[in-house]
């Protein structure tokens, strides 16, 4: 059990350095998604904080991993030119 905690973390450790600028910009990305869901939602659909907050943090997720994704994908091909 203590190698396969030891290897999840190694890799984890390899992940983000490898990913630094893209996880940055992800984290910043989905922290502005939650408060711009929220407020939209609250002032456009007129629902609860509570409801807002919820759509808010599920729906960016979803996103978050899209834009990830995308951002690796993009940042592959820029690299290459």
């Amino acid at each position: 059990m203590v190698e396969l905690t030891q290897g999840i973390v190694q890799t984890s450790k390899g992940i983000f350095k490898n990913n630094k600028g893209s996880l940055l910009r992800t984290l910043i990305y989905t922290i502005g998604h939650f408060a711009i869901a929220i407020i939209c939602l609250m002032l456009i659909a007129d629902v609860s904080f509570m409801i807002a907050l919820t759509d808010a943090i599920v729906e960016p997720l979803a996103n978050s991993v899209w834009y990830f994704l995308l951002d690796k994908f993009w940042a592959s091909k820029v690299a290459k030119k």
